[in-house]
């Protein structure tokens, strides 16, 4: 068995030496431009055309991180780049469920605890108690409810919320409200006082979060994009804060990244940024998830995960 490794910047070596531990009978090796020696598989991020053009014989591709949009991405800008015919599996958790829900929850109490108010107080000196909000008018919704969508869902109702789903097909998740497809979109925005973006970056995504969407949200409701930033119409959002329609956002993805600096996103007192650290890949974790299927693979079994090439996730 014979796998290639490539990512721009993660440790080779670690990888390597790690997968080596779980499959012992393969023979792993960095991929180097020029490299055309035969693979069974790929381990990879952002692959450069050559490392897997032309592989129809290869078994399957796995993805590095928690999505898949930037590998197809590279397919989209240079057709060929991913071999027709091999599968691309997704990690689809390896730790990063509870990383994010950590940082969920984390903000969801500081929002609904009022804490963004207090804070601003604090800048100005006031000592002024708020009302609390109840765990009834603080809804919150999550929109996109895959393997870590469902986690952050999870983790949310054992605070007590009220807390929605929304996703492209039906999902049933014990004590979370669910909602599908484009005919249920706007009742389960307007049940979302608190909204919490973890969709896939498709085409059909891309600049969801707008000014439209924000109209339908209950008034002064606050958003948390966990996802990508290409959800994002930054304006939209700058404008619906200015106008009172969101109070507050907490964005740890951005369009471009890093943030540049004169962004006006790192000094509005209404926007939290954090530098897309939500969640990272756990290696030792995602070297377990992607053997197992390796060996699911390797005995005629169908791997968990494999991306759905026309819906991009």
């Amino acid at each position: 068995m014979n796998i290639i490794f490539y990512h721009p910047f993660f440790n080779s070596d670690l990888w390597i030496n790690g997968m080596k531990k779980h499959l012992p009978q393969a023979t792993i090796r960095k991929w180097q431009p020029g490299d055309n020696q035969p693979a069974d598989y790929a381990l990879v991020w952002l692959p450069p055309h050559e490392c897997l053009a032309n592989r129809t014989a290869m078994k399957g591709i796995f993805a590095l991180g928690a999505g898949v949009d930037a590998i197809l991405k590279q397919e989209q800008a240079n057709p060929g780049t991913l071999p027709a015919g091999v599968p691309v599996v997704r990690l689809e958790d390896t730790g990063m469920g509870a990383q994010m829900q950590e940082y969920a929850a984390v903000k969801a109490l500081w929002y609904f605890r009022k804490m963004d108010i207090y804070k601003r107080q604090q800048e100005q000196r006031i000592w002024k108690a708020q009302p609390a909000f109840t765990v009834d008018e603080f809804e919150i919704g999550v929109l996109g409810t895959g393997v870590l969508g469902r986690a952050v869902a999870e983790k949310l109702t054992e605070f007590g919320f009220k807390v929605h789903g929304w996703s492209r097909t039906a999902k049933n998740i014990p004590g979370v409200t669910s909602f599908h497809g484009n005919d249920q979109l706007d009742e389960f925005l307007s049940h979302s006082r608190l909204l919490i973006n973890l969709l896939p970056d498709t085409p059909q995504t891309r600049g969801i979060l707008n000014q439209s969407l924000f109209s339908k949200l209950p008034q002064s409701s606050y958003l948390i994009n966990l996802a990508r930033g290409s959800h994002l119409v930054e304006n939209d959002l700058l404008e619906a804060i200015d106008d009172g329609q969101i109070a507050g956002a907490s964005l740890d993805v951005f369009a471009t990244e890093p943030l540049p600096e004169m962004h006006p996103f790192w000094t509005h007192p209404r926007v939290d940024v954090t530098p897309h650290i939500a969640a990272f890949t756990i290696p030792e974790e995602a070297m377990k998830a992607i053997a197992a299927n390796i060996e699911r693979i390797e005995r005629g079994e169908a791997p968990h995960g494999v991306v759905n090439m026309e819906l991009g996730y």
